[in-house]
Parts: structure tokens; C-alpha cells; sequence
């Protein structure tokens, strides 16, 4: 949205038209109302689109005496407007006396179509007609891109400022971490308006330096809805959410961003009840709310009520859709995620964005549905999408987790032929890796991993989990020791629990169990769920009952109602002949009412899915599948096999 303001000089003075200023002050906007300009007649424009950062926009309406110039400001703003910056410099160059109008839209429009270098000629030739605003967008133009140095030494040049100027240079400086640069320059601002405060603000709060936020808000002159909405947010996240509810008690005006913002900070601290009340008695709602409070019961767990709330809305888009696939998917329900994309296929509303395919692959990985894979993989060839490396990336992982490992090379293969960022590019290669560690291929995926960087991609967190993973997978203990080092010793990767993980399986999986011990014990961190669980894992493939029983102790203090815990200590005793303690273990297990689920599996033939369960003889075909598999293992003793029945659950010995 843009705000604009005709300033018209009269005389000696200076008037704004009281009518534009009643306008804006009705919308939460961060905009100045004094911007106090030397020259006789023009208009300045100052977006207002979600960040404080001051940008410079095209005119909407030309003032200028002359009808042919103005004429020709107007289409020079509409081309650059559609990204067509060369047709509208044509024009420029065939006009024979631009004004400043003309010179700002078109230095604009190079800036908006990210051609800083030529803005920068245009904005340096003598003949350059410039005011405030185009100094003001040029500064805006070098943040934007990154150039925070280019922005402060074109600042300082400025011969004029406002404070719009003042508000972008802080701005800038917030974006790029110069805290105490931006400080420095608010302190020095000759007058201050309530952009300039809820810029350091938001800035002081991003960088977690929450009591001085708190400190600068207290003592801002005035306040606008952004100003308390923004502070509201920032005490949330950080758990302070009864002393952000007092301040949303105390805001003089709320809009629906407000009530959204109180209803995610309940949600992020786990207090859907609070969220739902609130969301109840919001006086409108829009889309936007509807998303944030179904988000909020998906991220604490509440599937049922989310489900509930988007069956109610009354309008759907893209995220919602999302949301519930993505929410279903986390669940383990990736059947009812399926539906959910099917059902938004079949209406007439929303499309399908980057998010959408990412999450439903998911669903197709999970339940190595390759057919449902396929069907959406030819939806995505139809979009945008196609390119895409996240979508990429997940198509690999559906082809790798169906058994399809050179459909997921391929993929790959073609994929990169396609991409030209570096950053977006590393997804793909962490993909094809992640698949060949999913197969057990540690040197196919060392191989790969080493080719990446030839390429000159650097690793990431990613890289190293799907890596180590490979090689843990393939029995390359020494390797997987010698890349988990090389992590350890990068120091510009951040080393995460799903490392330490790996680490300790592929430990585990060697039977080296004692290192394993050794080094959970130097982690500076508390071990986690996954840390513990990879462990026990080790030691029920070694049957190593001390370490194993002390893997168990550990996770089950983090996860206390895991009734797989149970069963793999009782295996791990079991397979010692601790038949004493295994029955004791399983007894415990009893008393909590806990019950392992039965493994499952399924094979679909001919369009329908056959799905197996331990026991289970409900398959109309269950005594001629049955008897193949008395055959089967007829056949296995005849060639030595001895099934080893001290891993069966109980439920099995039961039938």
C-alpha cells in the first residue's frame, strides 16, 4: 500500500492538505506527516508495505505544469511499474527537459528491477535533477541490495534530509546487525517520528535485547497500532505472554493484525484455550486469523480442533489448504493429507504453491505411494514449480523412499541442469545424498558429496546428517568418524542433535558401543530422545545389556510413555537369557497400559493397497497368503535358517 502527500509551497509557506493527512493517520502506517521539502511543487511517495524499511515508489499522480512532461512521467512510472525499465528509458532519453519527477521514476524503476549500478550512472550525471526523494531512494536502492557501505557514504553526501531519510539509513543498519550504528544515527535524528521509534524497537527486539526495547517503547512520545502490536509480538516469543496481554488490554485501538498477533503469542506458549477465547471474541476476522489460530492448535498437537476450525471457514486459500496437509503429515496421518490435497484440487479456489507440493510428497514418501507420487509429480511438470528446488528435492526423496534410486538420480540429474542459484542449488544435492544414505550407498553418497564441492558448493547441516547417515548405513564407521570431525572443526556450521545422533548410530550399528557412551558423556548439551534412542538401538543389535539398560533409563526419562523403549530393553535381556528381567521389563510395560503398535505393511497391486499386520487373517485371501508363507519358512529351514523368537512382541505369542 503507498502513501502519498502533495506538498504545495504558497508564498513563503509550506502546507500539507490537512484532508491527505486525516487519510493516512486512519491506517496503522509507518510514514511521516512532516517531510519538509525545498522545492516549489512536487510529491513525494513512501511505501508502507509491511517492513519499516523506507521505500521510494513511483509517482501515482504527476503535478507538473507542463501537460507533455507530465504525460510523459506518467508512462515512464507505468513501464517501470511492469518491470519494462528499458522501454521507459527509451523515453526518457527522447525527452528533451526531464523534470525531477522523471528523473526519480526512472533512477526508481532501474532500482526496482534490482539495477543498482545503472541507477547509480543515471543518479551521478551532471545533468541529474535530484531532490531528497531521489537521494532517499538511491540510499534505499544500495540497502536493498546489500550495500550497506555504498548506503552510509551516500547518507553522509546528502545535501538535504528528512526524516524518511534518517528512518531508511536506520533502518539499513537494523537489517544488517549494525546495532549500535543505528542507535547512534536515532540519537542523532534532528526531529523523530513514530517510524523511527518502532524501527530501533523492532530492531532492539529481533536482537533478543528485549528490556531495552521494552525501556524505548515506554518512553516514545506517541504510539501507533504497529508500535503495540509489535511489542505485543516480541514479548510473546519470548515467553513473557501475561505481560504482553496487559498491553493488549491497554492498546487505545486494535485492528485484526493486533488480535492476531495476541492470539499467535498464546499459541506459541501453549495456551490454545486463551488463543481460542480470544479468537472467539475477535470483532472481525480475516483469513489471516483463521490460519493463525488453526497453525497454533496444529503446532501444539490439537489435529481435531484444527480440523474442526477449517471445516468452519467460511473463505480458503493456499495456506490454509497447506496447513492441514502439513499438519496431517506431521501426524502420521499422511492417508487424510492426501484427501485434504485431493479435496483442494477438486475446488475451484486455491492453487497448489511451493509449500503445498513439498508437504503432500511428504505424505507420498511416507507411504511409499509411488503411483499418488506420480500423479502429483506430473501436476507439478504443469506450474512454476517445476524448477523449483525444494519441490526437486522432495520429488527425490518420494522416488528414493518408493524404491526408485535412479528415478531419484535422474531428477537430480536434471534438476541441476535447470538451477542457477548456488544457495537454492545445495537442497538438491543434500537430496540425492539424503536418498543414497536411504539405500545404504555410503560410497555412492561419499562419491556425491565429494563432487558437490568440486562444484563449489560448502556443505551445511544438512549435507553432514545425510552423510554421516550414509555412511553409518553402509558400515563406513572410519569415514563417518573422519566427516563428523571435519564438521566438528568447521566452526561455521552449526553442529545439531540430529549430528550427535548419527554419530552415536553409527557407533552403535559398528558395536562400538563403549565410544558411543564415551561420547554422549562429553556433550556439553542434555542429550536428547534420538541420542539415547540410537544407542539402545546399538545395543540390542550387540545385546549389550548394561550399556542397554542404562540407554533405556535415559530415554525413558524423556520420553517416559514409549512403549518401543520397553520392548527393546526386554529384547536386549532376552537375547543375554536375562529371562527374569526381560519378563520384569515387559511386566512394567503391562502395568502402564502401554502397548507397542504392531508393525505394519502394505504392497498395492493393480490400483488397490493391501496392507499387512502382524497376525492379522482379516485379507479376504489370509489362508492362501498363509500357507505361502509356511512354505517360505519350510523353505528357510532347509537351507539353515533359525528364526530367533525372542524378539516376538507379546501380542504375536498371544495368537
Amino acid at each position: 500500500m503507498l502513501a502519498f502527500f502533495r506538498v504545495v509551497q504558497v508564498g513563503k509557506f509550506i502546507r500539507i492538505p490537512f484532508s491527505n493527512c486525516v487519510q493516512i493517520i486512519t491506517i496503522p502506517v509507518l510514514i511521516n506527516l512532516k517531510l519538509l521539502l525545498r522545492r516549489p511543487r512536487f510529491n513525494l511517495y513512501h511505501s508502507i508495505n509491511g517492513s519499516t524499511s523506507a521505500k521510494i515508489s513511483m509517482p501515482r499522480k504527476d503535478f507538473t505544469v507542463d501537460g507533455n512532461v507530465a504525460r510523459c512521467n506518467w508512462m515512464i512510472t507505468s513501464l517501470s511499474k511492469e518491470g519494462r525499465i528499458m522501454e521507459a528509458r527509451r523515453l526518457f532519453d527522447e525527452m528533451r527537459d526531464p523534470d525531477v519527477i522523471t528523473w526519480t521514476s526512472v533512477i526508481s524503476g532501474f532500482i526496482k528491477c534490482g539495477m543498482i549500478e545503472e541507477a547509480r550512472r543515471l543518479f551521478d550525471r551532471v545533468d541529474a535533477k535530484k531532490n531528497v526523494v531521489t537521494w532517499t531512494a538511491m540510499v534505499g536502492g544500495y540497502i536493498r541490495s546489500n550495500k550497506i557501505s555504498e548506503a552510509e557514504k551516500l547518507f553522509h553526501e546528502m545535501p538535504n534530509k528528512n526524516v524518511v531519510s534518517w528512518n531508511t539509513m536506520i533502518d539499513g543498519y537494523a537489517q544488517n546487525g549494525g546495532i549500535d550504528s543505528a542507535m547512534y544515527l536515532f540519537e542523532k535524528m534532528p526531529e523523530r517520528n513514530v517510524v523511527s521509534w518502532n524501527t530501533v524497537v523492532s530492531m532492539l527486539a529481533r536482537c533478543g535485547i528485549i528490556e531495552e526495547a521494552r525501556k524505548l517503547f515506554d518512553r516514545m512520545p506517541e504510539r501507533d497500532v504497529i508500535s503495540w502490536t509489535a511489542m505485543i509480538a516480541v514479548l510473546s516469543k519470548n515467553g513473557r505472554i501475561d505481560e504482553a496481554r496487559l498491553l493488549f488490554d491497554r492498546m487505545p485501538e486494535r485492528n485484526v493484525v493486533s488480535w492476531n498477533a495476541m492470539i499467535t503469542g498464546y499459541s506459541q506458549n501453549s495456551r490454545l484455550d486463551e488463543a481460542l477465547d480470544l479468537f472467539e471474541k475477535m470483532p472481525e476476522r480475516d483469513l489471516p486469523s483463521w490460519n493463525t489460530m488453526i497453525t497454533g492448535l496444529i503446532q501444539n498437537g490439537d489435529l481435531r480442533r484444527a480440523r474442526k476450525l477449517f471445516n468452519a471457514m467460511p473463505i480458503k486459500n493456499v495456506i490454509s489448504w497447506t496447513t492441514m496437509i502439513t499438519g496431517y503429515v506431521q501426524e502420521g496421518e499422511s492417508e487424510e493429507a492426501l484427501k485434504i490435497f485431493s479435496r483442494m484440487l477438486s475446488t475451484n479456489g486455491a492453487k497448489p504453491n511451493q509449500g503445498t507440493f513439498v508437504s503432500v510428497l511428504g505424505a507420498c514418501s511416507n507411504l511409499a505411494g509411488l503411483g499418488e507420487g506420480q500423479q502429483i509429480h506430473q501436476i507439478v511438470s504443469k506450474t512454476v514449480y517445476q524448477d523449483s528446488t525444494f519441490v526437486v528435492s522432495a520429488l527425490i526423496n518420494m522416488y528414493s523412499k518408493c524404491g526408485e534410486l535412479k528415478t531419484a538420480r535422474k531428477m537430480f540429474d536434471d534438476g541441476m541442469t535447470s538451477q542457477r542459484d548456488l544457495d537454492l542449488d545445495l537442497v538438491s544435492w543434500n537430496g540425492i545424498i539424503a536418498a543414497y544414505a536411504h539405500h545404504g550407498c555410503g560410497k555412492e553418497a561419499i562419491l556425491l558429496f565429494n563432487e558437490m564441492r568440486k562444484s563449489g558448493f560448502k556443505p551445511d547441516d544438512v549435507t553432514y546428517v545425510g552423510l554421516i547417515s550414509a555412511c553409518s548405513h553402509a558400515g563406513l564407521v572410519e569415514e563417518g568418524l573422519k566427516y563428523f570431525d571435519e564438521l566438528v572443526k568447521d566452526g561455521s556450521i552449526l553442529v545439531r542433535e540430529d549430528h550427535y545422533a548419527c554419530l552415536v548410530d553409527l557407533c552403535g550399528r559398528a558395536g562400538r558401543l563403549k565410544e558411543a557412551v564415551d561420547f554422549i558423556e562429553r556433550l556439553e548439551t542434555k542429550p536428547s530422545a534420538r541420542v539415547w534412542g540410537a544407542l539402545l538401538a546399538g545395543c540390542n543389535v550387540h545385546a549389550n545389556a548394561k550399556i542397554g539398560k542404562l540407554a533405556a533409563k535415559k530415554l525413558l526419562e524423556v520420553e517416559p510413555e514409549n512403549a518401543g523403549t520397553y520392548m527393546l530393553l526386554s529384547n536386549i535381556y532376552a537375547s543375554t537369557g536375562k529371562w527374569k528381567e526381560a519378563s520384569r521389563v515387559r511386566l512394567k510395560m503391562k502395568d502402564k497400559g502401554l502397548k507397542k503398535q504392531p508393525g505394519c505393511s502394505w504392497i498395492e497391486v493393480r490400483n488397490r493397497v493391501h496392507a499387512f499386520v502382524v497376525g492379522d487373517k482379516s485379507h479376504s485371501q489370509s489362508k492362501l497368503i498363509y500357507s505361502l508363507i509356511r512354505d517360505l519358512h519350510s523353505k528357510m529351514r532347509k537351507v539353515g535358517y533359525e528364526p530367533n523368537n525372542v524378539f516376538l512382541s507379546d501380542e504375536y505369542e498371544d495368537r
